[in-house]
């Protein structure tokens, strides 16, 4: 069994959010070596200033207020406890070509790389998870 967790974070609201930090934490809580891919709208996770601004589906605003409610951590609070706990960080250099991010533009401790640095790492990883 692999002792490696590969997550593709690719959509950007406060729900996918919560997602892919939560099992990311799990996972480095169990020792598991975890490394996140940001492309696309998940590049919001990681962005100094996206990562406060992380939409909501209509509807659900109830649902983003529970999670103050109940106590959880902040996502930036949870992006704070991944990197503590040794969860990699990658950023897409293409999506950020795309989208006119620059390094600068994200939060300290992202590695910027391409795909084929994701998929070295995540060939053995299981499981591999996206949202």
């Amino acid at each position: 069994m692999s002792n490696k967790v590969a997550i593709i974070a690719s959509n950007g609201g406060l729900f996918d959010a919560y997602k892919v930090f939560n099992i990311a934490t799990a996972a480095a809580a169990t020792e598991k070596e975890v490394t996140i891919f940001f492309t696309f709208e998940g590049l919001n996770f990681i962005h100094k200033q996206g990562i406060n601004h992380l939409s909501v589906p209509a509807g659900s605003e109830q649902v983003a207020a529970g999670f103050e409610n109940a106590n959880i951590p902040s996502i930036p609070e949870l992006l704070e406890m991944a990197q503590d706990l040794g969860v990699k960080f990658i950023a897409c250099q293409m999506t950020m070509d795309v989208m006119g991010i620059k390094a600068e533009d994200l939060v300290d401790g992202i590695e910027v790389g391409g795909a084929v640095t994701f998929l070295e790492f995540a060939k053995d990883a299981a499981p591999s998870l996206s949202f």
